[in-house]
């Protein structure tokens, strides 16, 4: 019997495991490794934090949804690929026949002080925990997930601070900030992050309660170190099977990989269509079928929550806005977690 090693739970696996549950993969025994047994969906977390839903209401449980896999609450810490062994970090060793991995990116914190001063928006369950309700708030970095989570926070009364070098969104996103009361401060890198915590911007010092980190994505260390392709940046590399161009038996999607001939963003969107994917070609590896290939969409529909029930819908240069996206977004959301608790289908935006 083959085994198969599935790791982590981002948006990827979580639709390998339903498809699992709903129809097991025979001749295979599957394992999941994931640190957290209730995953935060990634698209509703700034409502969590504005106060739009209770915490459980934007969780997957994810031992539940495993089914008859071997679900292990753990993280890991390295791959052999050679030897086709992952290590646990609570010390166990995952000996296995192919694998999967959908372990997300971490946060970039290389700015001075920003592992001891700042707190990183991911792992999300962790932000969660460690967010409390600061009053004074500052973000680094101008991604749409900044955005979001500079107007979540200005909603529920923060006076926010959001900081960047070169803003990756929209002119109307940048306006939705400033109407909101956001200080939005673009063309300012934070360069240092001191205790107090206080944060230095060029010539700028300003002392807050929290400093949250909303920076780039930067790939799990253990994934360089495994012996597997990686692009510069060291997240794993992948042909449109979704399998390692380096080892053909170990497969990657979502955040943690890249598709070496049609590289795209890393974003929910993408991943969700990474699952469906992956989800055959999992099975058809173990049955010894032909696989089948991933060919990204040319725009990805992205909607931006900003802070009240009102969102920005954007897909290419077609972009709207008003009460009726936040509810159009409200619906998908609600709808994805609520497929995993049921067979309904995925919604795909």
């Amino acid at each position: 019997m083959k085994r198969l090693l599935l790791v982590g739970a981002g948006h990827a696996h979580l639709v390998v495991l339903r498809s699992l549950k709903q129809t097991p993969l025979y001749g295979a025994s599957v394992t999941l490794v994931t640190p957290a047994a209730l995953q935060i969906y990634s698209g509703m977390l700034p409502g969590v934090i504005a106060g739009h839903y209770h915490l459980r209401e934007a969780q997957v449980d994810v031992a539940a949804l495993a089914g008859y896999v071997e679900f292990v609450q753990d993280e890991l810490v390295s791959m052999d690929v050679k030897r086709r062994v992952a290590k646990l970090r609570a010390g166990a060793e995952v000996e296995f026949d192919y694998a999967s991995l959908n372990a997300g990116s971490l946060v970039d914190s290389s700015v001075t002080g920003g592992r001891e001063h700042a707190l990183p928006v991911k792992p999300f369950h962790e932000f969660i925990d460690k967010l409390g309700n600061p009053r004074r708030v500052a973000i680094a970095g101008a991604g749409a997930a900044g955005a979001e989570l500079a107007m979540a926070l200005r909603h529920v009364g923060a006076a926010v601070t959001l900081y960047s070098e070169k803003a990756s969104i929209s002119n109307r996103v940048v306006r939705a900030l400033r109407r909101r009361g956001v200080d939005f401060r673009p063309g300012m890198a934070v360069t240092a992050i001191e205790p107090g915590p206080v944060v230095i911007a060029g010539a700028s010092r300003q002392e807050f309660d929290r400093v949250l980190l909303a920076t780039g994505a930067v790939p799990q260390p253990w994934l360089r170190s495994s012996g597997l392709a990686t692009d510069e940046p060291g997240f794993a590399l992948v042909q449109a099977t979704l399998q390692s161009v380096s080892h053909p038996e170990i497969f990657a999607a979502g955040d943690c990989a890249t598709l070496r001939d049609a590289p795209h963003p890393k974003s929910g969107v993408y991943s969700m269509r990474h699952g469906e994917i992956l989800a055959q070609n999992l099975r058809n590896v173990v049955e010894g079928k032909p696989l089948a290939t991933y060919k990204p969409q040319p725009h990805a529909l992205s909607l931006i929550t900003c802070g009240a029930r009102y969102a920005i819908a954007e897909r290419g240069n077609w972009s709207a806005e008003g009460r009726w996206a936040w509810w159009w977004k409200d619906w998908i959301d609600r709808r994805w977690v609520r497929s995993f608790e049921n067979r309904g289908q995925t919604p795909i935006p």
